[in-house]
């Protein structure tokens, strides 16, 4: 995780001896620390260099190796306390996440700015490592009779931003969702078009990403351009008339001159179920009033009191 985080910040992977610094610090934090750790604690063990982690830089007693080795991480690390993530990662986490909760858990990103495109994929990043680690611990306490055999459903929406946050971070992602059937979890990905699968910069990551989706055993598509359907044909097979009809759901909304605004988009809760290449089958989402309060992306626009009023 604390690998990602410096994938994010600096764009690029951590190099080998890197990730080797990091595993040994935190086996060492590992052993010496009382309660959760958080990075500041990494820090100081790296800041500290003891023998251990000393060895594995071979600095072979020169104070001078060691910094040279250390200093590049450390400066990284010292960035995700107060730089582009400002103090997100640099303190306990103030709301864990509770696996039984009744309704589930929802982790909310909609705070966080746009424009903090790094901040967004690194708090996604975290969160979803998170719940799988929540997973991980629910299952292990469930072997030793410790606690309910659950089973879960995880939804890891917005998954572009993630994969486009920073080289190598496609095999974070890959490595958290292969081994869903052994972890007892169903898994939804979700992601705005197969585009964003493909149009990472490395062709390598770009295969991985593609592997999201053939590897599905469902996928679900909303309205697509005309664009779109080669590319989701290399990955499951549509009907001619399957293709019509998700471009035709992506047609914009046109005019009702009597209500004076758009009208409802063809497309809108419109949705395709295809099984391999089994016949799809279409549905439509149905909002109740509060759900459509929740979900209204256009409030800005519906509550403007520069609208011009119908004479």
């Amino acid at each position: 995780m604390v690998a990602a985080l410096v994938t994010v910040l600096r764009g690029t992977p951590i190099a080998d001896t890197e990730r080797t610094i990091l595993n040994a610090a935190l086996r060492v934090l590992d052993e010496r620390h009382k309660g959760v750790p958080i990075l500041p604690d990494l820090i100081k063990v790296i800041d500290e260099g003891p023998e251990r982690l000393r060895s594995v830089t071979l600095a072979r007693g020169s104070e001078e190796r060691y910094r040279k080795a250390v200093d590049p991480l450390h400066a990284s690390l010292l960035g995700l306390l107060d730089g582009p993530m400002g103090e997100t990662f640099a303190h306990h986490t103030t709301t864990p996440i509770r696996l039984d909760s009744p309704g589930g858990v929802c982790i909310d990103i909609s705070g966080i700015d746009d424009a903090d495109a790094e901040l967004q994929a690194a708090v996604l990043l975290a969160c979803w490592s998170d719940g799988f680690g929540a997973v991980e611990a629910s299952h292990a306490l469930a072997d030793q009779g410790m606690g309910p055999q659950r089973h879960f459903f995880v939804v890891l929406d917005e998954l572009w931003r993630v994969l486009r946050a920073g080289r190598g971070l496609v095999d974070r992602v890959d490595a958290l969702t292969r081994l869903n059937r052994q972890r007892g979890l169903g898994q939804a990905m979700i992601t705005h078009t197969m585009a964003d699968l493909l149009a990472l910069p490395d062709p390598a990551d770009q295969l991985k990403a593609k592997g999201f989706a053939e590897r599905a055993g469902m996928v679900i598509c909303g309205g697509l351009p005309q664009a779109e359907m080669p590319m989701v044909n290399e990955v499951v097979r549509l009907s001619t008339a399957e293709q019509n009809m998700i471009v035709d759901w992506s047609t914009p909304p046109s005019w009702d001159p009597t209500l004076n605004r758009d009208g409802e988009p063809p497309g809108r809760g419109k949705f395709l179920v295809k099984v391999g290449g089994r016949p799809g089958i279409p549905f439509k989402v149905e909002l109740t009033a509060a759900e459509r309060e929740v979900n209204d992306t256009n409030k800005r626009w519906a509550h403007s009191t520069t609208k011009p009023k119908r004479l």
